[in-house]
């Protein structure tokens, strides 16, 4: 019996073969380890690293991902990460990749948690800025190479402006959500005449009855909590993962209500532990680790962390099998070209806004991230040497500004 029998038309054949879970936890736990910069810059480390370095899939199919990421509540990134891991080693790989890029930053931030002293200084100042900057590097390069593929003609580089558009008036999950649909809309309109969907489907090894059983726990667990546990970590945690789209900075104000106004973590808490989870690598979603271990301890980070991100995996894992076969469908792809073309332009805006504007405060700035992305395209160097780079540029342009 063939894969996609077995997985019930989960998935055709993955472009790249089968590996195994220690190479995937190698690979995520060194993305964990250097991936600053929010979701969108990890969607671009992804793409570096799987995509162009490894090639475990192509762009159309990682689009895909990022698409279907993008419409599920949940930290976008992470829920990529785990189908990248779940593509490439089954259920294990999927436990890999979450593991290898969430553990250094749950390290970092509970340890802050038990009072860690925080990096002082110009040097250690100025290196979190070069961190911000190399994030502008990271997303231009996806930007750039998504739109050679995923946006080559006019009429899908016409979406990828629109979505930009759409943006700039409805900023936020809400005006993503809207640009991938409009962008799904216009392609089913104007891209239907073309020929297959390129690129290789991933191959998920998820039935239709093992999805199904995520969505009965994922909504089963979000009536539930608030009956059994209500006003505990677990409740809170789940609640904020499972009704937040988009992931990163948009979980705060729902992680604020569920742990500030009970009083399982004061507001100074609230707000130390928020600027400490600017300063370290991985998803921002492990700020519920620092909660949980200020308001539990260990016990604490442990649960919040898990409750947190579950929610987001349960409805990713109900969905996979489902939107494979979507994407197949003849009627569907070109709604899958105009999504994905929607996906650059989402990407474009984030480049600007937060990225840009929060890593490029002048020329001196603007000339460090210049220099990583030539770092990155030109001369090909790994994301790793130029994280390297950009904070030791950072700390030099502080000590500049010092001096000067």
């Amino acid at each position: 019996m063939d894969v996609a029998a077995e997985t019930g038309g989960a998935a055709s054949a993955s472009p790249a073969a089968r590996g195994s879970v220690a190479e995937v936890f190698a690979a995520f736990l060194r993305l964990g380890c250097t991936s600053f910069g929010g979701p969108v810059a990890h969607l671009g480390y992804f793409r570096t690293e799987f995509v162009e370095r490894r090639r475990w899939l192509d762009d159309a199919a990682y689009a895909d991902l990022v698409a279907l990421c993008q419409f599920l509540p949940g930290p976008a990134s992470s829920q990529t990460g785990f189908a990248l891991g779940l593509m490439r080693a089954g259920w294990g790989g999927a436990l890999a990749a979450f593991l290898g890029f969430t553990l250094p930053s749950v390290v970092l931030l509970v340890a802050f948690a038990w009072g860690a002293s925080a990096l002082a200084g110009p040097v250690a100042t100025g290196a979190i800025t070069g961190l911000k900057i190399v994030a502008v590097a990271i997303v231009a390069q996806a930007v750039w190479g998504m739109a050679r593929s995923l946006a080559p003609d006019g009429v899908r580089a016409g979406i990828a402006v629109a979505a930009v558009a759409l943006l700039a008036a409805v900023p936020g999950a809400v005006g993503q959500v809207a640009a991938i649909g409009m962008g799904a809309a216009l392609g089913l309109a104007l891209l239907r005449t073309e020929g297959a969907a390129g690129g290789a489907a991933a191959q998920f090894p998820v039935s239709r009855g093992v999805a199904l059983g995520a969505l009965v726990a994922f909504l089963g667990l979000l009536v539930l909590l608030p009956l059994l546990l209500p006003g505990t970590l677990a409740d809170a945690m789940y609640r904020a993962g499972a009704l937040v789209f988009g992931g990163g900075h948009v979980v705060l104000p729902l992680l604020a209500d569920g742990v500030v106004a009970p009083g399982l973590v004061t507001e100074a808490e609230f707000l130390a532990g928020y600027g400490a989870a600017q300063a370290v690598p991985g998803p921002l979603f492990t700020f519920a680790s620092y909660l949980g271990a200020v308001a539990g301890g260990v016990t604490g980070a442990l649960v919040a962390t898990v409750a947190v991100f579950l929610p987001g995996f349960l409805i990713l894992i109900a969905a996979l099998p489902f939107w494979d076969a979507l994407r197949r469908a003849p009627v569907a792809q070109g709604a899958m070209r105009g999504a994905n073309a929607a996906v650059v332009g989402i990407l474009g805006a984030a480049l600007y806004a937060p990225v840009f504007t929060a890593g490029v405060t002048g020329m001196p700035s603007f000339a460090l991230a210049l220099a990583c992305f030539v770092a990155l395209v030109v001369f090909r160097q790994s994301p790793l040497r130029v994280v390297a780079l950009a904070a030791a540029g950072g700390a030099g342009l502080e000590l500049l500004a010092i001096a000067g």
